[in-house]
């Protein structure tokens, strides 16, 4: 297998394994929580590195996992005091705990290669040339082992939670009466949430690592109401986004990891704007289609009142429409196109007559 396979590869396991999770944190209105922990999480692998000078440590690994949780805990902590809501305690520890790595690593650490933006920005395309070797045997490089052990325990950790991560997601409460320990769920989603940032980040950084965590969960959120269907979709997005990501990136020689973010957002924004149901295109259709439907419904309600009246005539006439339901002479006559096409209304000369179809629309919004 060539480093470009292996890059791809990479990306496509790091990129199931976030969206997996990334899920729930959409559906729990929590995206700023992975961009919270993807940070954070670096002072747990300062604190682990001055423990024991070994960038190999399993030490970093646990201590960038622990610091993940410790990030919950203390949002949680802060929001239960009522005083802050959930985005302000996010801003609270956030910014605390990365700047005290920051700082640790400037004071400590500052020969060692572990500076912010390697960090933050992470480059994919060395991934390949960290192998794991045993006995003499390669194998394969570091980030597609752990990887795909992250993404083997996201799929074996909502394959036996599902029904509880699901009823805990929607309605806590119920979950709570049915002895689900929605708590416990909370920061059982956190840890997995955590400890997928922590392997993935030190191969894609952590830009990318959020990006991967939200955007395709979003964009699936967009697409779909069937949390199954989300799931599943949201890792085909993912995966998607990186493979297409790296191809362009290899093509316009620029950044792996800022063409595969850059793809998450192409595919966000495709879906915000052409989404079948919630897009701005579909929506913005269906709102026409509705004030339409009003607008001949209210035509229908005031041919209705009016039959059999004393000013019928004047009343049932096109050229009372204009001042009788302010409507401009434009829009009413589109009105009036519209529901005699639709079978709502018929014209004689200058007069108007509700067909039988019309009087039931009128019926049915409550004419007298």
């Amino acid at each position: 297998m060539t480093s470009q396979q292996e890059v791809q590869l990479i990306a496509a396991v790091i990129a199931a394994a976030c969206a997996l999770p990334g899920v729930f944190l959409v559906l729990r209105r929590m995206a700023m929580m992975s961009d919270a922990i993807s940070h954070t999480v670096l002072f747990g692998i300062v604190v682990g590195f001055l423990l024991t000078r070994d960038l190999g440590s399993p030490l970093l690994f646990l201590g960038a996992v622990l610091t993940g949780v410790l990030t919950v805990s203390l949002v949680e902590l802060l929001n239960q005091t009522r005083l802050v809501k959930q985005d302000a305690a996010i801003g609270l520890v956030f910014p605390v705990l990365f700047s005290i790595a920051v700082i640790l690593i400037s004071r400590f650490a500052g020969n060692v290669h572990l500076d912010t933006d390697a960090v933050l920005l992470g480059e994919l395309a060395y991934a390949p040339f960290d192998r794991v070797v045993w006995q003499g045997i390669d194998l394969g490089p570091r980030a597609l082992l752990v990887g795909s052990g992250v993404l083997l325990l996201n799929l074996g950790f909502i394959g036996l939670l599902y029904k509880e991560l699901k009823l805990a997601t929607f309605d806590p409460a119920l979950a709570a009466t049915f002895g689900f320990l929605p708590v416990l769920l909370h920061y059982s989603l956190m840890t997995i949430v955590s400890v997928t940032a922590v392997a993935a980040f030190d191969a894609v950084g952590s830009i990318l690592v959020i990006a991967l965590m939200i955007a395709p969960p979003a964009t699936a959120y967009l697409l779909t109401e069937r949390l199954s269907t989300m799931l599943w979709l949201s890792v085909l997005l993912g995966v998607a986004s990186a493979l297409v990501g790296y191809w362009l990136a290899w093509a316009l020689d620029v950044s792996i990891a800022g063409s595969m973010a850059t793809m998450t957002g192409v595919l966000f924004a495709g879906a915000f704007l052409f989404a079948p149901e919630r897009g701005i295109v579909a929506t913005a259709r269906r709102r026409t289609r509705q004030r339409w439907a009003f607008a001949q419904q209210m035509l229908a309600v005031h041919l209705h009142n009016h039959a059999g009246s004393s000013d019928e005539a004047e009343e049932c006439s096109p050229a009372a429409l204009h001042g009788h339901l302010r409507w401009s002479p434009d829009f009413a006559a589109q009105v009036l196109q519209r529901a005699e096409r639709n079978g709502i209304v018929r014209r004689e000369a200058e007069r108007l007559w509700l067909t039988e179809q019309g009087c039931r629309l009128a019926q049915t919004a409550g004419a007298g």
